[in-house]
C-alpha cells in the first residue's frame, strides 16, 4: 500500500512543479505544445515498443480492446440522448467529450510507476480500443454537430488514426510480436532509455496545462457532464470488476480505465470545429483532478 501512496505523492509533486513553473512564468502554457509533441511522438511510442515487443495475447487482453471500443460507442449514444435538448453546438461539444479517455498522458505514468510494464500492457490494450473512439467517434460527433465545414469522409477519419504515432506503434509492435519477428537488441535498449522520460514529462505537462479557474456560467453544464461521465463509469467499472472472471490486473484496468479523464483530443477538435475551447479546457482539467482522486481512493481501498 505504501508503494501506491508513494507513487501518487511523487506524481503530485511533479504535477505541482509543472504548475509552479507555469505560474512563475519560467514556462509558458504554449510551451506545453512542444513538450506534448515530444511525449506523443517519442517517449510514449518508445514506452509502447518496450512494453509490447514480447507480449503474448490472451483472452483477457483481447477483451480489453473490445471493452474500450464498445464502452466508447455506448457512451457516445448516451451523450447524444442526455444532451439532446441542448442547442446544437453545445450538444456537439458536450457529447464529443463523453466517450474517450486520456490514457497516454494521464494513466500511463501512474500505471507505469505502480505496476510497471505489466500494467502498461493491460492499459495499452484498453487504449487500443479507446483509440478508435478518440480518433474516430469523437471526431465524427464533433464534426456532425459543428457549424464548421470539416469533412466527415472515411479518408479524413482514417488519416486521423494513421497520423497518431502511438496508435500506429501499438499496431506495428503487436503485429511484430505475434509474428515472432525479433527486434534488434540495440533498438529495444535505446527505446528503453527514452521511455524512462515518459512518466516525468507527462506529469510535468499535466501540471503545465492545469487550470483552476472557470466561468460560473459553466457550472450547470459541467455538473451535468461530470454526472454522466463518472456515475456511469463507476457503476460499469464496478460491475465488470465483480462479474468478469479474470486476473486482478485485468479487473484493476477496467475499474480504473472507466473513470479516467476525458480525452485530450477534445481540445484540438474544439479548435477545429469552432466550439468553446475555454469550456472544453476547463472540463478536461477538472476531469484530471477528479480522476486522480478516484484513482487514489481505489489504490487505497480496493487494490
Amino acid at each position: 500500500m505504501s508503494s501506491f501512496n508513494h507513487q501518487f505523492l511523487y506524481s503530485i509533486i511533479i504535477i505541482a512543479l509543472g504548475y509552479l513553473l507555469k505560474r512563475t512564468n519560467f514556462i509558458k502554457e504554449r510551451d506545453g505544445e512542444g513538450l506534448s509533441r515530444i511525449i506523443f511522438n517519442l517517449t510514449l511510442p518508445a514506452l509502447i515498443l518496450v512494453s509490447f515487443h514480447d507480449i503474448t495475447l490472451d483472452t483477457s487482453l483481447v477483451l480489453l480492446i473490445i471493452i474500450g471500443l464498445v464502452y466508447g460507442l455506448i457512451m457516445g449514444a448516451v451523450g447524444i440522448f442526455i444532451f439532446r435538448k441542448q442547442e446544437q453546438t453545445t450538444k456537439g461539444m458536450l457529447t464529443m467529450m463523453v466517450p474517450g479517455f486520456n490514457i497516454g498522458l494521464f494513466a500511463y505514468p501512474l500505471v507505469e510507476g505502480i505496476w510497471g510494464s505489466k500494467g502498461i500492457q493491460y492499459f495499452g490494450m484498453f487504449d487500443m480500443g479507446n483509440a478508435f473512439i478518440v480518433f474516430g467517434l469523437i471526431y465524427v460527433i464533433g464534426a456532425y454537430y459543428s457549424d464548421s465545414s470539416s469533412s466527415l469522409d472515411v479518408r479524413t477519419i482514417s488519416r486521423q488514426m494513421t497520423q497518431s504515432i502511438p496508435f500506429m506503434t501499438f499496431i506495428v509492435t503487436i503485429f511484430i510480436s505475434l509474428a515472432s519477428i525479433p527486434l534488434p537488441e540495440a533498438l529495444i535498449e535505446t527505446a528503453n532509455i527514452i521511455s524512462v522520460a515518459n512518466m516525468p514529462l507527462s506529469l510535468l505537462l499535466l501540471g503545465i496545462y492545469l487550470n483552476f479557474t472557470f466561468e460560473k456560467g459553466y457550472l450547470k453544464l459541467i455538473m451535468q457532464y461530470m454526472a454522466v461521465r463518472y456515475l456511469i463509469g463507476i457503476v460499469a467499472g464496478a460491475g465488470l470488476f465483480i462479474l468478469l472472471p479474470f486476473n486482478d490486473m485485468f479487473k484493476y484496468t477496467v475499474l480504473i480505465g472507466l473513470i479516467l479523464p476525458s480525452s485530450m483530443s477534445a481540445l484540438p477538435y474544439a479548435v477545429e470545429f469552432n466550439y468553446d475551447r475555454r469550456f472544453v479546457g476547463t472540463v478536461t482539467n477538472m476531469t484530471i483532478i477528479i480522476s486522480f482522486l478516484l484513482m487514489w481512493l481505489i489504490a487505497n481501498f480496493v487494490i
